[in-house]
This record gives structure tokens, C-alpha cells and sequence, in this order.
């Protein structure tokens, strides 16, 4: 064998292993719960695979911004100070737009680049390629600063290119996921809702009705059954509210502060918990399917709080933050020992904390004996 042959067969096998990593690497990516994981993943394996200082994937909203932005490379305390995230403009912008990998040596000579906000870590050189399948863009990739020092190579963009190709394909099948979830939790809804009407309901009214007709006989006291047919024509109102609010779920869109007294209004507050809202920006839109996740959340912490904590306090917080919105209950109650929180399930975290993973949010509870409990609920504003 010749050493030119030698040579091409060395630069072959290079060229498969790299393959392989490039779909070893995505395919742990698109095993991630959420959208934002596999995107995270996804920037991580590709500053790997270049030597990149740093690297991140956007992901248009069809609106000329960014639904979701995620990075490598950088801490949180980092990116803290830099406060807001990119928006699509610049050279990510240009990529969107131009749909063509960018390679430049010097990113503040370019006449695309748009600089850095204060306290944003000096980058240099740029390599950025779009995510695409056919004519949809998905995202775009792009990486900065080789750990060498050198500038990215042809070999280099050939390698993040073909990462973006099954990348694509990695957030193509997230996103299918994802909606057939929301799509099966939509069925759920609406059997739920049927059988409600169709079960609990009427058995409630004649329940309703056996008691009547035995107070018209004279078999038990008016006064006796007063309360009784109070609470349960309560129960009965309630279970039609949440009927109703099932079928509208799907139809409109709620504002934040709509949602938070809604569910305040369907609990009985006790008249020794003190409730305090506090709403930053109360007329912010939330999608029916987000909507519906918050109010539920909401709806079992609080219940939570009312049933187990012995709180005299509770202190409703919401907030935007870009496209995350944070909802923080806190009350001043008994609390618990958070490591024993798996003994908890009975209290409804589990299940908060299973509906704000389908949803592709987190939830993050802190308390202690004595000193009350947090919990503090983070949702991508996107669906």
C-alpha cells in the first residue's frame, strides 16, 4: 500500500469514527425528557467535537425571535450577569436568514455582528451552520474560539454540519413527542370530563333528590339537612366549573393573574390563611394547554398548603422571565424534612412535579420542620 492510499484509508477511518460519534452523540441527546435538554445536549456535544471554548443552539419562533436558547461552555453565575438572553439578531440572526454556515475569523469585523451586551465573555472566532431538514429550519448552531487558538477549519464546519443534519432530525422527533403528549392529555381531559358528567354528577343528583324526598317526608329535620344540601349542591357546582373549564381548556387562552384567582376562587381559603398575590405583569397571555398545567399546579400546592400546613401565611408569587414563567408559592407553615419528600407522593408533589415535566417545565420545593415550605414552578412560555 502506497503512502497517499495509506493516507485516504487513515482519513476514512477518521472520518467514520467521527460519524459515529456525531450519531452516538445525538441520539443520547434525543433521549433527554424535554426539548430544552436535547438542545443542551446537543450544543454540548458539539463544542466537544470542534474544541470549542463555547457553543449554543437556537431555535427560531417564527417570529423573528428565539423560542429557545441553550449553551455550552458557560456557568450560570456567568450567564446571570449577562441577563437576557440573545434575541436572533447578528450573526445568529444572519444565519437564520441566510440559512448558510458562517466561518469567520475575527466576529467583530464582520459588518453582521451586533457586539456584546456588558459583562458577556470575549468571543472571537465563529462558526455557525442552520439545523435544517429540506426548506424548515429548526435551529441554529454555532460555536466560538477554539481551545488551540486556531481558527475553525474546513474539516471543522464539515463536522458541525453534518451534527446539525441528524440534529434536526433529533428535535424533529422531540417535537413529535412532545405533541403527541399533549395531544393524549388533551383525550385524557375530555374522557375525564364525560365521565364526570356522565357518572359522579348524576349520581350526586340523586343523592340530592333521596335526600329531599326525605326531608319532605318528614323522616329527618330541615335544620339537620340545610348544611348537607348546601355542600352538596357546592360539590355539585364545583365539578360542573371544572367540566366546564376541561372543554374550554382547548379554546381559549388565559391571562397569569386570571389563572391564579380562578383557582384561588374553586378552593375554600380558611379565614385564618392570609392569601397575598403578587403579579408582575398580570395581562400576559398563557396558551389553553399552559393555562390549564399552571391552574392545576397551583391548584395543589395551594390545597396543599390549606390541608397540611397549618399556615397562617401564604404568599402567591408570578413573574416573567424572557420565555419562562415562574410561579412561587410560599407559606410560613409546619414544613417538612425534605429527605423524607419520597413519603410525600400523598401530597400532591409527585404529581406537580409529573405535569410540570410533561410540560416541559421543573419544579423546585425547599422546606424544613417549622420553617414553612417553597415551591417554585418554572414553564417554557412556548406551547
Amino acid at each position: 500500500m502506497s503512502a497517499s492510499d495509506e493516507l485516504r484509508q487513515n482519513d476514512m477511518t477518521t472520518i467514520l469514527r467521527q460519524l459515529k460519534d456525531i450519531a452516538t452523540a445525538v441520539i443520547a441527546a434525543a433521549e433527554a425528557d424535554t426539548l430544552g435538554e436535547v438542545l443542551e445536549r446537543i450544543a454540548e456535544a458539539a463544542r466537544q467535537m470542534a474544541g470549542a471554548r463555547y457553543a449554543a443552539l437556537g431555535v427560531p419562533d417564527g417570529r423573528g425571535g428565539l423560542e429557545f436558547f441553550m449553551f455550552s461552555g458557560l456557568d450560570d453565575v456567568a450567564a446571570h450577569k449577562i441577563g437576557k438572553l440573545p434575541q436572533g439578531r447578528g450573526l445568529l440572526g444572519a444565519i437564520m436568514a441566510e440559512r448558510e454556515p458562517i466561518r469567520i475569523p475575527h466576529i467583530s469585523q464582520d459588518p453582521r455582528s451586533v457586539g456584546f451586551p456588558p459583562h458577556h465573555p470575549s468571543m472571537d472566532r465563529f462558526l455557525g451552520v442552520p439545523i435544517l431538514v429540506g426548506d424548515h429550519l429548526f435551529g441554529m448552531l454555532y460555536l466560538t474560539d477554539p481551545e488551540d487558538g486556531d481558527e475553525f477549519s474546513e474539516r471543522d464546519q464539515w463536522l458541525i454540519e453534518m451534527l446539525a443534519g441528524y440534529a434536526a432530525l433529533a428535535i424533529a422527533g422531540t417535537r413529535l413527542r412532545d405533541q403527541r403528549a399533549r395531544l393524549t392529555l388533551l383525550e385524557e381531559r375530555e374522557r375525564i370530563s364525560m365521565e364526570l358528567h356522565d357518572g359522579v354528577i348524576q349520581s350526586l343528583y340523586a343523592i340530592g333528590m333521596q335526600i329531599e324526598l326525605m326531608r319532605v317526608g318528614g323522616s329527618i329535620e330541615a335544620d339537620d339537612l340545610r348544611p348537607v344540601m348546601q355542600s352538596l349542591n357546592q360539590v355539585i357546582e364545583d365539578i360542573r366549573e371544572y367540566i366546564l373549564n376541561l372543554k374550554a381548556a382547548g379554546r381559549q387562552h388565559k391571562t397569569i393573574s386570571q389563572c391564579i384567582h380562578e383557582t384561588l376562587k374553586r378552593l375554600h381559603i380558611p379565614a385564618d390563611l392570609t392569601v397575598t398575590v403578587q403579579v408582575e405583569e398580570p395581562d400576559v397571555p398563557l396558551s389553553p394547554l399552559i393555562a390549564e398545567a399552571v391552574s392545576q399546579m397551583a391548584n395543589e400546592a395551594i390545597s396543599n398548603v390549606v390541608r397540611h400546613a397549618s399556615a397562617h401565611k401564604v404568599i402567591i408569587k408570578a413573574r416573567r422571565h424572557d420565555r419562562l414563567f415562574e410561579l412561587e408559592i410560599i407559606d410560613d407553615g409546619a414544613g417538612f424534612d425534605m429527605r423524607a419528600i419520597a413519603n410525600h407522593a400523598g401530597l400532591g408533589l409527585f404529581n406537580i412535579q409529573q405535569r410540570a415535566r410533561l410540560h416541559g417545565g421543573t419544579v423546585n420545593i425547599h422546606s424544613a420542620p417549622g420553617a414553612g415550605t417553597n415551591v417554585t414552578l418554572l414553564m417554557p412560555l412556548h406551547n
